[in-house]
């Protein structure tokens, strides 16, 4: 995916309503945008339940098409039946790079599993509940409740009053501290992807730690980006190397 620009990289995002409220679609929507193209939108669930009025409320604004699953058993999950079968069929009619798996529930573990055996790129997206055994099965793993996190820590050092609704506005989440597992890593990192100068490419630092916890992302740690978070470790020099582009540098790290 990273090869493509991100207007050809085409997404099938597959949303199970059972299992994440509506109030995170604006986020959520505009989070994946920055990975690709939704090109495929479904949401799985039973229309005919109440609890489903919030969504109900906001698809048409993000054309998201919905799917409906009568619960026929009790104890029997139509809804995963239905995405999983669905995201097989998509796997091999449509031109789809990746795909977001929008769920907290471990059921689609096996699913991000065999997508990435198929050579698809998968973007997991659930609330920090999620099973690790569904996290590690995707390429990333990105928590709900950290979206639009930046946003709302400004308005709140601002003392301004959010003017979103609270449809999309969710509810602050639980800060992580960096700590010693996290910096150890860091450090190491740094050292096997250093040159012969001791300097590391930052992105490759950031690439390495995704694929040891696709749930990595600085703002799980409260910073909006990871060179913010790599800034206050200690033992840390910092070096910003221009491009051919004034707005874009590279940035490049290494132990003291």
């Amino acid at each position: 995916m990273n090869e493509k620009e991100l207007d050809d990289v085409n997404l099938a995002v597959l949303i199970d309503a059972d299992n994440i409220s509506y109030q995170y679609v604006k986020p959520m929507m505009d989070e994946i945008a920055l990975y690709g193209n939704p090109t495929v939108k479904r949401i799985y669930g039973d229309w005919t339940k109440q609890n489903m009025n919030g969504w109900k409320t906001v698809l048409l604004d993000y054309a998201i098409t919905p799917i409906q699953q009568f619960g026929y058993t009790y104890g029997k999950n139509a809804t995963d039946t239905a995405l999983i079968i669905d995201a097989m069929d998509i796997l091999y009619q449509n031109d789809i790079d990746g795909f977001c798996l929008v769920s907290s529930d471990s059921d689609f573990t096996k699913l991000a599993t065999r997508l990435r055996e198929a050579g698809k790129q998968v973007i997991g997206i659930g609330e920090q509940k999620t099973p690790n055994a569904f996290i590690a099965a995707c390429n990333r793993f990105i928590y709900l409740e950290i979206l639009n996190y930046e946003d709302r820590e400004e308005e709140a050092k601002a003392h301004i009053r959010p003017h979103t609704s609270p449809a999309s506005r969710p509810m602050t989440t639980n800060i992580k501290k960096v700590d010693q597992e996290l910096t150890k890593l860091i450090y190491s990192f740094t050292k096997q992807l250093a040159d012969d100068s001791g300097w590391a490419f930052l992105g490759d630092v950031g690439n390495m730690l995704l694929k040891t916890a696709p749930s990595f992302d600085s703002r799980n740690y409260g910073y909006a980006k990871l060179s913010k978070l790599i800034r206050d470790l200690p033992e840390i020099e910092i070096d910003e190397r221009p491009t051919s582009s004034p707005n874009v540098k590279h940035i490049y790290i290494r132990r003291h």
